[in-house]
């Protein structure tokens, strides 16, 4: 029998340099950026090509920061937070996206045009127009936005194919995430029907949803809005119980998702009913309908399988499509929105089964995938695109835009977070220096000692990987945090009573039994509330594999009782 071959050494230093190459594997840096040429472009996600295909061709792609600025973020993450008001939770689109700030759109072609010209033009107009961007006077106020041309692409080709266009936003921050360039383009330029679906309408309370829509319908006309969550009430399970010891705090939200989904039928015959308004009857959607009818009743296996296969594109996609309004009797239905929204969730809650693969990181969804819903239905998922936009980045971050992992400096939006709900009292934490004045780090440095994060050789305070838990659980719903329409608070009784809200709480299946209380955590003194992110399913916990974060200390509540599913 021979022997086994003599283990060789494995110094600190090495494990060092094998840590690094898996970070390169997963950040790609590109210098001399188009444009200005002094910044850096990071490749999020980045996967050395094995084998066919390149795998990084719809990578996300962002400018990354300089060293100097990270300095003074790091700077300001010690200085004390200074809590805004409600009305400074009250936003709207303007404030973010400037009639005068667009997105790239395809340039005009002509059938004479070769793909390798065709490809040249569009390379080089999509130079210019980041070096218009860089130029311009938004820039020193631009926040992240995708830099890929390949991406981009993928989304001139949904517009094209598509009858009906879905904008997907998350609800929590829909302001920041709905561009109304996107809106002009669709609607006034290529004459094409827009519905806004407003995602996750599980974890903000009915009346936000109902004033965001009134806001929306009311400023752009013929915008449809409907709503939407891939995780009603019966689709979770477990009674949730407030473990808190004070009765007047509340804790962090947990939701467990049952191990057998259920079809989305509230939320899908909202899209139905919408649908069949821009159809006019020139498309027979009545299989849509039998499905829903048929497929509630009936529960399906949640696994990791799929029924697409991975796409490898081995050239720029410079195709174009001839669009013909409803051809051949079928209703072709784009979905966009920004990474993390929830698209591929809708898709697989609509379908009643999962054909699309999900993840929170974004960029998980590489490039379009084209699912017949029934034989008169089609649906086009489009990969997440960050619009370019004056939104804040620490908002990016809590909105999914970019990956949390990869974060150099996670405590801006810790800060974000802070400023307006009570992290301290929400997460029962005591300040590591006993002093009355709360920072970022002082968040931070009290939640990894409450959860004993420490770093592993000097056995220190893991702020750092402190701040990427509280960002994730953000991220997830469990810390609640949602921004409101201007003038929602001056006008919140109106909101709380009116007649929209029941048609909300019939999207999110809420039980007999609920709570009808469905003021924000913000407005109940002693109390805040949450609820995970229903994006991608990996949120939510099957039986007991709960986050980590929200196992020790962390007390359930469930405010909005939307979660009270009976097995």
């Amino acid at each position: 029998m021979p022997q086994a071959r003599r283990k060789t050494p494995f110094s600190g230093k090495a494990k060092k340099q094998q840590i690094q190459i898996k970070k390169q594997k997963k950040t790609f840096l590109v210098s001399g950026a188009s444009g200005s040429g002094d910044q850096q472009v990071v490749s999020l996600n980045y996967q050395p090509n094995q084998g066919r295909g390149d795998k990084n061709r719809y990578a996300l792609k962002f400018y990354r920061e300089n060293e100097e600025e990270l300095r003074i973020k790091k700077e300001e993450a010690l200085k004390s937070l200074n809590l805004v008001s409600k009305e400074d939770m009250e936003i709207e689109p303007s404030q973010f996206f400037p009639r005068d700030l667009s997105f790239p759109k395809r340039p005009p072609w002509n059938f004479d045009m070769t793909p390798q010209q065709l490809d040249a033009q569009e390379q080089r107009y999509f130079t210019e127009y980041i070096s218009s961007l860089e130029k311009s006077e938004y820039w020193p106020s631009m926040s992240y936005f995708e830099l890929n041309l390949e991406t981009w692409r993928q989304l001139w080709r949904v517009l094209e194919m598509s009858d009906v266009l879905l904008l997907i936003v998350d609800v929590r921050f829909a302001a920041m995430m709905f561009p109304p360039s996107l809106y002009d383009h669709v609607v006034k330029e290529r004459k094409k029907d827009m519905i806004l679906v407003m995602n996750k309408v599980d974890l903000v309370p009915a009346s936000v949803v109902a004033a965001w829509k009134s806001y929306l319908t009311e400023k752009y006309p013929g915008l449809k809005v409907v709503y939407f969550t891939s995780c009603p009430g019966y689709n979770l399970r477990g009674g949730l119980s407030d473990k808190a010891v004070h009765k007047n705090i509340v804790g962090l939200q947990i939701r467990r998702r049952k191990g057998r989904l259920r079809m989305c039928a509230e939320g899908a015959t909202k899209l139905l009913e919408a649908c069949k308004e821009v159809v006019q009857g020139q498309v027979d959607l009545t299989s849509w309908e039998t499905k829903i009818k048929e497929e509630t009743m009936l529960e399906f296996d949640d696994d990791d399988q799929t029924e697409i296969g991975e796409t490898f594109v081995e050239k720029a996609d410079t195709s174009y499509y001839e669009h013909e309004r409803f051809k051949n009797g079928v209703l072709t239905i784009g979905c966009v929105g920004q990474p993390n929204v929830g698209k591929s969730s809708l898709m697989n809650a609509i379908m009643g089964k999962k054909v699309v693969s999900v993840s929170r990181t974004p960029g998980h969804t590489k490039h379009f995938q084209t699912i017949f819903l029934t034989p008169q239905v089609r649906l086009c998922d489009c990969p997440g695109l960050v619009f370019p936009s004056l939104a804040p980045r620490p908002v990016q971050i809590l909105m999914g835009s970019y990956p949390i992992a990869q974060l150099r400096e996670p405590y801006t939006a810790i800060r974000y977070i802070a400023e307006r709900i009570d992290l301290p009292r929400l997460l029962r934490i005591d300040h590591p220096e006993n002093d009355d004045t709360w920072s970022p780090r002082d968040v931070c440095d009290g939640w990894a000692k409450k959860r004993g994060f420490l770093t592993a050789k000097a056995a220190r305070l893991d702020a750092y990987r402190a701040a990427n838990d509280l960002l994730r659980m953000t991220l997830d719903g469990k810390i609640p945090l949602h921004l409101a329409p201007k003038g929602y608070y001056n006008e919140i009784e109106k909101w709380r009573s009116c007649e929209e809200v029941k048609y909300v709480k019939w999207v999110q299946a809420l039980s007999a039994d609920a709570d009808t209380d469905d003021g924000p955590a913000s407005e109940k003194e002693g109390s805040d509330a949450g609820a995970p992110d229903d994006s991608g399913g990996s949120e939510l916990s099957d039986d007991d594999d709960e986050s980590s974060s929200a196992s020790d200390g962390a007390a359930v509540a469930n405010k909005f009782a939307a979660l009270a599913a009976h097995d």
